[in-house]
């Protein structure tokens, strides 16, 4: 979760969280926000050697070199849910369409992660309203906005370990995500949470902030290597 306007930087930082937790090309959906394309390539895009023109007819040697540019790796899906509205801001339609992959690809995957028989956003949305409905730090309208971004991140790391672990869903027939998912033997209580030593340190936040800081880097930028310093 991202405080202020939605910019490109924003929407890597985002990418970046989720590159450090999946580890290889995902399948995304999204909303038709601009940025996403050009944050994507940043985040996951691989460096495209883009070949010269061959030798013209009259004229001596090739052609210049091309700039590189990113290219998606192999195997990222992403498609876009896009919501066309009126000037008052009424829907009217909803249209799909591939942003990177195939769409066969992408409904194979969709299927198979249970979320749904096309392109769609609505798991999203649902953990949006669920989110907002438990912390009014996120509600539309209130006076509760998060202004930094430290209580934010305090405030949704407690909603998501009280929502996987404390919380029983009647879905899961009286368990909690956690029980389901076999992370725990038993459904935890509050106390049992707040005596657990479930917390990151601040070392540690700042270790993920680094790692993120190079995921979010693009492949385009070269990477300066450190001098080795002599210690005697």
């Amino acid at each position: 979760m991202m405080l202020g306007p939605r910019t490109i930087e924003s929407a890597a930082a985002m990418l970046g969280v989720v590159a450090g937790c999946c580890g290889q090309a995902p399948l995304l959906l999204m909303d038709a926000h601009r940025a996403y394309p050009a944050a994507i390539l940043q985040v996951f895009g691989e460096v495209q050697h883009r070949r010269r023109r061959r030798k013209c007819v009259g004229r001596g040697g090739r052609g210049r070199l091309k700039h590189k540019r990113l290219k998606p790796p192999r195997g990222l899906l992403a498609g876009v849910v896009d919501k066309v509205r009126d000037k008052a801001g009424n829907l009217l339609r909803v249209k799909t369409r591939v942003l990177f992959g195939r769409r066969k690809e992408i409904i194979r995957r969709i299927k198979k992660l249970k979320l749904g028989q096309g392109i769609n956003t609505a798991h999203v949305e649902r953990f949006n309203a669920t989110a907002r409905g438990r912390l009014a730090r996120l509600a539309r309208k209130t006076r509760a906005v998060s202004r930094r971004r430290t209580p934010l991140r305090d405030a949704l790391g407690l909603f998501r370990d009280v929502y996987n672990w404390v919380h029983i869903h009647a879905s899961l027939a009286g368990r909690t995500p956690a029980l389901a998912m076999g992370l725990a033997q038993e459904n935890w209580t509050m106390p049992q949470y707040v005596k657990y030593p479930v917390h990151a340190g601040e070392f540690l936040r700042a270790i993920w902030l680094e790692e993120q800081e190079k995921r979010i880097r693009p492949a385009l930028i070269p990477v300066k290597p450190r001098k080795v310093v002599p210690i005697s």
